[in-house]
């Protein structure tokens, strides 16, 4: 008689497979988003960068293109624009408060004589010594 219980040797307990893929899976996903994160922020600042306004270089470039011939809205238009630069060092603020004082004769009146050669040049230096 046979017997239906025979020992089965080739059939192994069932282990346990160690399984990363989710693992990798979130390491990847947050990869990915740091990386698209860091590219919309640097796309961003281009952006802003790109179109920002620079008031000290259009400044710079008015005070280039004053006309000295006409005396007294030079002399406002140097005040007003030259006070942008006033606080870059102690130089420019010894310069411009100076170059104030000498326009001072040229604003606040009617008529007004052209300007004189010591205030041209001083008018030059301070513009000459400018930069953004």
């Amino acid at each position: 008689m046979q017997t239906k219980d025979i020992p089965l040797h080739d059939i192994k307990a069932l282990i346990e497979i160690q399984e990363y893929s989710l693992y990798y899976f979130i390491a990847l996903v947050g990869v990915v988003s740091i990386v698209t994160l860091l590219l919309v922020y640097l796309l961003i600042n281009y952006l802003k960068s790109r179109n920002s306004f620079n008031i000290r270089a259009e400044h710079l470039k008015l005070l280039k293109e004053i006309n000295l011939n006409d005396t007294k809205n030079a002399a406002y238009e140097i005040t007003l624009y030259g006070s942008t630069f006033e606080f870059d060092s102690e130089h420019h603020s010894r310069t411009y408060l100076t170059l104030v004082e000498d326009l001072e004769t040229y604003k606040y009146k009617k008529n007004v004589e052209s300007f004189n050669r010591e205030t041209k040049n001083s008018i030059e230096n301070y513009i000459g010594m400018l930069d953004v």
